[in-house]
């Protein structure tokens, strides 16, 4: 996940940004949900774990309408059957229930885990791109935005960072394959590569 900030060592490029007249600040902002709800990554992200949400809803609708017909067909068979025979078949159905809805919670839990990993992989992925920004800036670290109470916007590189992260990854790899090898991130001015950049 991403960290509340990102140090890096960034004397070079404060040159270069006062030369672009933009703000030298050693703090950057950046908006972390917007980074990666507008990425390609991100809404690629989003669109499979929306189609596999609105499955598994249709899953569950469908089994909670089959178990309906079940139970009123036993309700219907009650006059007919003993009260043993009864009993038995009511405990057998509500076993039946218990282990349906332990299936579905499971795989809610488990779609829960595949955002949060899809998640875990972005912020892995763009660590070196966010890096070579930040050198770019002159900047010393990004901080969540959240945490901030009032800052200028220049210091905002949210919508930079998601051009630049668009770039280099893409959309990247579809949920389910193998994520995507690490990516070697150009810096915004074309001359630095982030290999030297050191990142929390």
């Amino acid at each position: 996940m991403l960290c509340a900030a990102i140090f890096v060592v960034a004397a070079p490029g404060m040159a270069r940004a006062q030369e672009l007249g933009r703000i030298v600040s050693p703090i950057l902002t950046i908006d972390r949900d917007r980074l990666f709800s507008g990425t390609l990554f991100g809404q690629r992200v989003n669109r499979e774990l929306e189609a596999e949400s609105n499955a598994m809803a249709a899953e569950t609708r469908a089994i909670e309408a089959a178990l309906e017909d079940e139970e009123q067909q036993l309700t219907e068979q009650r006059p007919t059957l003993s009260t043993e025979e009864f009993r038995s078949l009511a405990n057998a159905f509500d076993e039946k229930v218990q282990s349906l809805r332990a299936q579905r919670e499971q795989a809610e839990s488990g779609l829960r885990d595949r955002i949060e990993a899809a998640q875990a992989e972005f912020f892995d992925e763009i660590g070196p791109i966010l890096g070579a920004m930040v050198r770019a800036r002159g900047a010393v670290m990004i901080l969540d935005r959240r945490a901030i109470l009032l800052a200028a916007t220049d210091i905002d590189i949210t919508d930079e960072a998601i051009a630049q992260i668009d770039a280099v990854l893409g959309e990247g790899t579809p949920i389910g394959n193998d994520g995507p090898g690490e990516t070697e991130a150009p810096a915004p001015d074309g001359n630095e590569t982030p290999q030297d950049t050191d990142a929390q």
